[in-house]
This record gives C-alpha cells, sequence and structure tokens, in this order.
C-alpha cells in the first residue's frame, strides 16, 4: 500500500503543505493503539523571513529524513503523516496554527517553532490540548523554566547553553566590560540575561545594553551607542538575520579594530552568511558541527545533497528529535502524549546529533555541546570548513542545573 509521497527538495510553498509517506503495514487498527492508526507529525518553521535558513525547507527536510530512515529500519505498524507551515514570526499566528492541527487535522507532535515567542505560544497550545511539542529551534529559558509544560521539550540549545561558554572565556581571556546588542523580544532577553550572568560570573563588567526590534534593517545607531560604550566586548544577542546583520554592522562601523564582538547564538549558517573574512577568530557554543567524525559527515552530506548547504544545529536537531518521537511511540504502542513523554525521559539519546543525552523532568534534553573557533580564509581546505572544535563541554555542564531550574512541576529535594 502506497500514499501519496512529495519530494521536499523541490521548491516549498510558505503556506501549509502536507506530506504522506509510503509505510509497511503489519498490524490492523484492531491490535495498535495509535490513534485513527496515524501519527502525525507538524513542523512550525519560519519558511520566509529572518529564521528562514536557520530552520525553513531545512527542518522539512530533515524531519522528512527522520520519517524515511524511521520507516526503513523500523518498519512500523502505524502510518506516519507530516504537514508544516508558515508561521510568520507572529505568535498568535503560530498558535492559531497549532490549535487547527491539534483540533482539525489530529496532529500529534509539533516540532521546531522557531521563534521564542512563537514557541512559548505554541507551548500554551500544547499543554491546553494535551499533545506534544519539541522545540528544536527555538532558545529562550523560559521554555524550561517559568513557561515549563510537562507536554513540552526543549531539545537542540537554549541560551544558557550557547551564551555562557562564549563569555566566561573571552571574559577570562581579558575583555572584561562587555556592552550588549540586543533583540528586544524573549529570546533577545534571555541570551542577554545569561550572558551578563556569565560574565559577573567570570568577574566581568557589564556597561548597557542597546535593545533593537525584531528584524531591524538598519543597526547604526546601535552600533555607534556600542562603540561609544568602550566595552571590551560587545554581545551580540540576537539570532538569524539580525544577528548577520548586527555583525556586519559593528564591523563597518570599525568596531571589530578595537572591541570583540561575541554573537552569542551564533551557528555556522550564520558564519556561511558573514563569510570567513568576517567571521574569522569568533568564539562560537555549538549544539553540532557536520565535520565531527564519519557519521556526521555521512548523514550530513545526504541533507546537502537535498538542500544545497550543510545542516546547522536545528536542522540535525529536528531529524534527532523526529527519530527519537518515532522510536518512543513505537516502543509505547501508542501516540498518547504522557505516555510517550514518560518513555521519552527514559531513553538514552545517542545518534548524529546528540551525544550523551538524555530528557530531564523540566524538559530540557541534555545533551554535550562544543566550544568552537571560526577559521581563518587560508585554514579552511574545502567549502564548509569553518569550525576548529576547541573543547567538548559535557551536557551536565552546558545546561542549566536542575536544581536551580524555576519550572513549577519539578520536584525538589525535600
Amino acid at each position: 500500500m502506497l500514499l501519496l509521497r512529495r519530494n521536499v527538495a523541490r521548491p516549498l510553498r510558505a503556506a501549509t503543505a502536507a506530506i504522506l509517506l509510503p509505510f509497511a503495514l503489519h498490524a490492523t487498527a484492531s491490535t495498535t493503539k495509535v490513534s485513527d492508526g496515524v501519527v502525525k507529525i507538524a513542523v512550525l518553521t519560519d519558511m520566509s523571513g529572518i529564521f528562514s535558513e536557520l530552520g525553513g525547507r531545512g527542518s522539512v527536510i530533515a524531519t522528512k529524513m527522520a520519517i524515511d530512515d524511521f520507516i526503513a529500519e523500523a518498519k512500523p505498524s502505524f502510518n506516519i503523516e507530516m504537514v508544516y507551515a508558515d508561521h510568520q514570526n507572529k505568535p498568535d499566528v503560530g498558535a492559531n496554527k497549532v490549535r487547527q492541527w491539534y483540533d482539525t487535522q489530529q496532529v500529534d507532535m509539533v516540532v521546531d517553532a522557531i521563534n521564542s515567542a512563537v514557541a512559548i505560544s505554541a507551548s500554551n497550545v500544547t499543554r491546553e490540548k494535551n499533545r506534544l511539542l519539541i522545540v528544536t529551534g527555538a532558545g529562550s529559558m523560559r521554555l524550561t523554566n517559568e513557561d515549563c509544560s510537562r507536554n513540552t521539550i526543549s531539545y537542540t540549545w537554549d541560551t544558557y547553553s550557547t551564551s555562557r561558554p562564549q563569555a566566561v572565556a573571552i571574559t577570562k581571556n581579558g575583555d572584561r566590560n562587555w556592552y550588549f546588542v540586543t533583540v528586544d523580544y524573549a529570546l533577545g532577553h534571555s541570551i542577554e540575561q545569561d550572558g551578563a550572568a556569565a560574565v559577573k560570573s567570570a568577574g566581568g563588567n557589564v556597561l548597557g545594553s542597546a535593545r533593537h526590534p525584531i528584524n531591524t534593517p538598519d543597526f547604526s545607531s546601535f552600533m555607534l551607542q556600542a562603540q561609544a560604550s568602550k566595552a571590551q566586548a560587545i554581545g551580540i544577542a540576537s539570532a538569524g538575520s539580525d544577528l548577520v546583520n548586527a555583525v556586519k554592522a559593528a564591523q563597518e562601523f570599525g568596531l571589530t579594530k578595537n572591541q570583540t564582538v561575541v554573537p552569542l547564538s551564533g551557528s555556522i549558517t550564520d558564519v556561511h552568511a558573514l563569510g570567513l573574512q568576517v567571521a574569522n577568530g569568533m568564539v562560537l557554543t555549538e549544539g553540532f558541527y557536520w565535520d565531527l567524525d564519519d557519521k556526521t559527515r555521512a548523514w550530513s552530506q545526504r541533507f546537502f545533497d537535498r538542500h544545497k548547504r550543510m545542516p546547522n544545529l536545528i536542522h540535525a536537531g529536528t531529524y534527532s528529535a523526529v527519530l527519537t518521537y518515532l522510536k518512543a511511540v513505537q516502543a509505547t504502542g501508542t501516540d498518547a502524549a504522557l505516555d510517550v513523554r514518560k518513555k521519552l525521559g527514559q531513553m538514552s539519546i545517542n545518534d548524529v546529533f546528540a551525544r550523551n543525552g538524555r530528557i530531564r523532568e523540566d524538559g530540557r534534553m541534555v545533551h554535550d555541546m562544543y566550544l568552537v573557533q571560526v577559521k581563518k580564509p587560508s585554514e579552511s581546505k574545502r567549502p564548509w570548513d569553518y569550525f576548529h572544535v576547541k573543547s567538548v563541554i559535557p551536557g551536565d555542564k552546558a545546561f542549566q542545573p536542575l536544581d536551580e531550574t524555576r519550572c513549577g512541576h519539578v520536584k525538589r529535594p525535600g
């Protein structure tokens, strides 16, 4: 039996689309607890805005790769369907789409949810409807603290894990006085808060910050403020094209001659957009690098063949999250959200993305992270050869300790 199959390597529309995948049928509906015999996964992402390179079409491709690989290996007794939508970086649009998926399309799990404000809104709907949200795109610490939910997992990164290692390393290296250029919404606030705490813990000082709207076309006034601060380090607390444009503006205004510009949530996608001539020497914290080993290189080449770009941590993390979720559904024999969530909390996750991965009670997926430095142009031997991996940060050191969480449902000692 075959269902309609659409090749996602073709151009994807920003509107909602569905992909129904072939599957091996091994049991009738009466022998499975999966509702309607179908597991339906939705990718909520930015298909056309400032985060479209970080998530977008790449997240859709990664999801389809995970489904294809799961079917080929596990030969499940249930059908698997996928839909995707562009949330347009609007929390109300994202929440309404998620509600529609749950109410009328029987979606079981939503993945990606890039843009922290969208992710928080989607998480609220997911809790209300008792489904699952696995956030692979957004990084706000609110998702595992004040806005935590038993129905939401933060899978790939957060602002604690990306900003703290860089801030500590650079502060201890002598750049003690910091100034932040921050995007004015949940993600930027979280990056600045965690970065500033790390600076102070390393003996540094925060001289101030300038906040800009999301999708800012002109960073000149913000960079002049940063330059006038005479801070030794300028923390860029944003992501996507805002981060890229801020770093470019910093170079154009000459900040890079006398000040250290630190993109606190930068990724290989941003380095590619900037080019090594601009980005070389920058220190980043990454959750994935395509050139780590033979396993990451083989999977990344498969992704590149479909997307013509190497994957970033969001793409690799989305693949891992979908594959891990489907394994949990198969192991439990049901797509009931909290049953699958319980199983996910019992699993060890070691795959192309996660090393030493486990999902905690607060919804945080803890895994190893990597402190990397961007290569000089003369050091890069081939396309996408961008990083020196300086150190591996074990997951229990990279992420906020569980005893520091502000998540209401986490049990405290005593």
